[in-house]
């Protein structure tokens, strides 16, 4: 039950949203590799219209289900390479960052950075401050989520 419709009552910041989400998703990183760390990012947001929306992404964009499901258990078993999770930690510390941990430690960043390039790493630094972004907005208006719509 979707407590108001924030696009019809505030069209211009949502506009902005839509243009930095499709300006942080230009680059060259493979956009499953995006679906995983955006689905990572609202596992842990508990947003559950992002949640569907980027699982559902994820596999028509060719990930397995399988995939699918491992995220929220990425640092777990041989689902995932070793550049997907260096993405996937980044994504997580950045996420949580009033938990108490380091803020983006050094040997995440470092990890992250032996997989990605300088233009890549902010093209995943933005996708995840992005999805963050939308997830606070969808979790406060209580968005529903396509495929229980």
């Amino acid at each position: 039950m979707t407590r108001m419709d924030i696009a019809a009552l505030a069209p211009a910041a949502y506009k902005a949203l839509i243009a930095l989400d499709s300006r942080s998703l230009q680059g060259d990183l493979p956009a499953g590799l995006l679906d995983l760390v955006k689905l990572r990012v609202s596992q842990i947001n508990g947003c559950a219209y992002c949640v569907d929306s980027h699982s559902h992404d994820a596999v028509k964009g060719g990930e397995s289900p399988a995939r699918v499901y491992a995220v929220a258990a990425w640092d777990e078993g041989p689902a995932f390479t070793e550049g997907e999770r260096a993405a996937l930690a980044l994504a997580e510390s950045m996420t949580r960052l009033s938990e108490g941990a380091p803020r983006v430690p050094d040997d995440v960043w470092e990890r992250a950075r032996a997989h990605y390039d300088d233009a890549q790493l902010a093209q995943l630094v933005m996708i995840i401050t992005t999805i963050n972004a939308w997830n606070r907005v969808s979790v406060a208006v209580r968005m529903t989520p396509e495929s229980f719509a």
